[in-house]
């Protein structure tokens, strides 16, 4: 039996919970968001599995899109928290390297800064592609791998101008980090851009959007922050 907390997230989840709101935090509220619903809406899923739901957020924006959704997270106080926000919810306690759900049960499997979260890389896409209807999608938000590598090395600063700089760290080793924000701490994955792309083309999916975006609102210093670098990337991936 796996431990749900091994990688700091069962003793984080009630500081994430108070901290991410129903608005979540700068990157899902400025930056991923539109781009994922827009992808979303461009073809219409009836049916959709949100992999590392956390406590919904994304679950219950799929809902307002008549799309009939279903959450799935290992962390127990997660999916409590997700069932008392969204009391008509469909949420389960899993592991997205062993999803509790039939194959080709889904038009549409939603990965949203979950990845980074995951050890077992290439048995989460396979179960993820498994559970997905020929056709079907699967839709990726992620830190970008230059974020990753960057966060690993920590801030440094120019000494001429007091710029803060994200130098890369050792960008093609992989490797998991304890990182602390805001009361929580949990374990983040860097995997190079390569290992991603080489896992998903292994799993019967093609890649059909590719995205760095930028944010689309929010404070300005924010704003510039994360236009220093490709902060996050989205994925569109079709099932054959």
């Amino acid at each position: 039996m796996r431990d749900p907390d091994e990688n700091g997230w069962v003793s984080s989840a009630l500081a994430w919970i108070d901290g991410v709101g129903d608005d979540g935090d700068f990157s899902r509220q400025h930056v991923l968001d539109k781009p994922m619903l827009d992808r979303i809406r461009e073809f219409m899923p009836i049916t959709a599995l949100d992999v590392g739901c956390g406590e919904g957020r994304f679950c219950r924006k799929l809902e307002k899109l008549d799309v009939k959704t279903f959450g799935v997270d290992p962390v127990d106080t997660m999916i409590d928290a997700a069932r008392e926000k969204h009391p008509d919810g469909r949420y389960t306690v899993g592991f997205a390297e062993e999803l509790p759900f039939e194959d080709s049960a889904f038009d549409l499997v939603v990965s949203y800064l979950s990845l980074i979260d995951i050890d077992q890389l290439e048995n989460a896409v396979r179960e993820m592609s498994r559970v997905l209807k020929p056709g079907g999608r699967l839709l990726v938000a992620n830190l970008s791998s230059f974020a990753t590598s960057s966060s690993v090395v920590g801030r440094r600063y120019c000494k001429d101008t007091g710029e803060e700089l994200r130098p890369l760290g050792l960008y093609l080793e992989e490797g998991k980090h304890w990182f602390e924000w805001s009361g929580l701490r949990v374990q983040n994955w860097h995997r190079p851009l390569s290992r991603y792309m080489k896992t998903f083309l292994a799993n019967d999916l093609t890649l059909t959007h590719f995205d760095e975006p930028e944010p689309t609102s929010g404070l300005e210093s924010r704003i510039k922050a994360y236009e220093r670098m490709p902060y996050l990337m989205m994925m569109e991936w079709q099932k054959r």
